[in-house]
């Protein structure tokens, strides 16, 4: 009878110790405990506030702007379907090829601007001396200033009777049209846009910095590398990656300019409207009782085409380098 009953006892493995080791429980074996199967729409159900904020803010008007492109429609009137008549009426409106130019110009002069100044000012300021973090604090602060505010002091300063007229007629160079020169403003609008956009970009490039070697540097130095020769060979290349990104995102903010030509120019968009962008002209076009909100609508689809088109160009740049 003993016999019987050991047998049928969980076996057992004595160590060297003589203390007594219940062998594991083999996987498979045994019910499981406080595990639920999961439904395959418990994924979608936390994707949801997120995909229904991006369908009624981004989705919904994306496709009702489209839809819109292609209708006579107004503000109080519901429109008819034109076809392709928008965007002829495009081809012949010299409104449209002067917003045109104006926004393709302020890309060609904002972007290399942004591309290398927050990258010189990165390497400046990732030094660790003393004061350096009020200068860093400095140079964000345009950031978060409102750009109206922002708008609002540039064209104090840049008025017939502002600071800088003042101090070049001080140094008698004499008064220059900041506001009313065609080619005058449109500059100065790209100085406000560049002077605002140092800090956000800075940031970027400090993140890409910090993590570039200093080893890389430091053989460098030892190969007899000056602190420019380091910069071209050693720093660039480290952080293209993040200089094509900036000059993507830096490409479509400035090709979409508003507020800096709007504040500067005024709502005519300068004199004559030569400094109207694309923009600009939507805002002028598709608001008010009698605006056209379908050929608002035409000239928003060309925007958001071109946009596409720069940053599709820039990751073309980046792979042919890349090959």
């Amino acid at each position: 009878m003993k016999s019987t009953t050991a047998s049928q006892a969980a076996p057992t493995d004595i160590s060297t110790t003589g203390t007594a080791r219940k062998e594991p429980r083999p996987a498979g074996r045994g019910p499981r405990r406080g595990i639920r199967r999961q439904l395959p729409t418990s994924p979608w159900l936390f994707a949801a506030p997120g995909l229904a904020i991006v369908g009624i803010f981004i989705l919904y008007p994306f496709l009702s702007t489209l839809n819109n492109a292609f209708t006579d429609k107004r503000t109080l009137i519901e429109g008819d379907y034109v076809g392709f008549a928008n965007f002829q009426d495009l081809w012949h409106d010299e409104m449209f090829w002067i917003g045109l130019r104006n926004s393709t110009l302020y890309v060609l002069g904002v972007v290399p601007a942004l591309v290398v100044l927050p990258l010189l000012l990165a390497m400046l300021v990732q030094k660790h001396i003393p004061g350096i973090t009020f200068f860093r604090s400095a140079f964000y602060t345009p950031v978060v200033a409102s750009i109206v505010v922002v708008g609002l002091i540039w064209v104090w300063m840049l008025d017939e009777r502002g600071l800088v007229n003042a101090l070049l007629e001080a140094v008698g160079v004499g008064k220059a049209g900041f506001l009313s020169d065609q080619w005058l403003l449109l500059l100065s609008a790209m100085t406000v846009t560049v002077w605002k956009g140092l800090g956000y970009y800075m940031i970027i490039y400090l993140a890409a910095l910090a993590n570039v070697p200093r080893e890389l540097h430091e053989a460098a130095a030892v190969d007899g590398a000056g602190a420019v020769r380091r910069f071209f060979s050693v720093t660039v290349p480290a952080v293209r990656s993040t200089m094509v990104l900036v000059a993507a995102l830096s490409s479509v903010a400035a090709f979409k300019v508003f507020s800096e030509v709007y504040l500067m120019a005024g709502p005519t968009g300068g004199p004559a409207g030569e400094d109207t962008t694309l923009v600009m002209l939507v805002q002028r076009v598709g608001t008010g009782l009698t605006g056209r909100v379908g050929y608002a609508s035409a000239i928003s689809v060309v925007v958001f085409v071109v946009t596409v088109a720069l940053m599709l160009l820039v990751l073309r740049a980046d792979r042919k380098e890349d090959a």
